[in-house]
């Protein structure tokens, strides 16, 4: 199978783009390793002075895709997977140039957690934003609760948790989680326009003032990441986590205990 996340160099412009449109792009493992590859590869590169992630066809990323969850295809244990994907999503904060997300259509689970690791989300007009991890008997488990909870507070971070509800362009630019909303058809022009501003500045100055934002807000975001792979790993093993892959497999109401 080839590669279903590029990188492309257009000058000191990067392009990240996720290839597998199918799905509305949605990771499995071999994305993930993909996608930590580019990161660790931009992290060591210093000719790049902005990096915009965007989506193939209509939606930036679905999230996980719903047939691995639950389901390794890695040797790894869960604990472990967990690591590799903290560890490599975390390469985004050693990538000197700021991160540029172009949301469209879906952007949902990890990949909107992602999305709110990194520096800008410009969303289109038809973007749609949702957690829906509790809906399959785990938790967000990337980083971005913690970012969400920053920008739009207790309440909006439990219901979209809690009910995986959608929330649209207009409400995300309200809330501060986006900073732009523009015509899906102007969205990667926009995109591109910002990036070759940032790279136009100086390049000390871009750097110093990402750190003065990130020393606010990374430390919340490692504690949050941590006490995720504690909780996530507990849920894996779980009692409930099992009734509902069981009651799934027999098509039948689950009986949680809440074990």
């Amino acid at each position: 199978m080839g590669s279903r996340v590029r990188l492309d160099v257009d000058g000191p412009v990067a392009t990240i783009t996720n290839d597998n449109p199918d799905k509305h792009n949605a990771f499995d493992d071999e994305m993930d390793v993909e996608l930590f590859e580019i990161l660790a590869e931009l992290a060591l590169r210093r000719d790049i002075r902005a990096v915009i992630w965007r989506g193939e066809g209509k939606s930036f990323s679905s999230g996980r895709d719903v047939g691995s969850i639950g389901n390794l295809k890695v040797d790894l244990s869960h604990h472990e997977l967990m690591r590799r994907g903290h560890r490599g999503i975390q390469k985004i904060w050693e990538i000197d140039a700021p991160v540029i997300v172009a949301c469209k259509g879906w952007v949902m689970g990890g990949s909107f957690q992602r999305a709110l690791l990194c520096d800008i989300r410009v969303a289109a007009d038809d973007a749609r934003f949702r957690l829906p991890e509790v809906t399959y008997g785990v938790i967000p488990d990337t980083g971005g609760v913690a970012v969400l909870y920053e920008m739009a507070g207790h309440g909006v971070v439990s219901d979209m948790v809690l009910t995986g509800r959608i929330l649209p362009a207009a409400e995300a630019l309200a809330l501060g989680i986006v900073s732009r909303v523009v015509p899906a058809a102007d969205l990667d022009g926009v995109v591109r326009e910002m990036a070759e501003q940032i790279a136009a500045a100086p390049a000390v100055t871009v750097k110093m003032a990402r750190e003065v934002i990130r020393h606010l807000a990374v430390p919340q975001i490692r504690a949050s990441m941590a006490d995720e792979m504690i909780y996530q790993t507990f849920i894996n093993k779980s009692d409930d986590f099992a009734e509902l892959r069981a009651a799934r497999a027999e098509d039948r109401a689950p009986r949680f205990t809440g074990s």
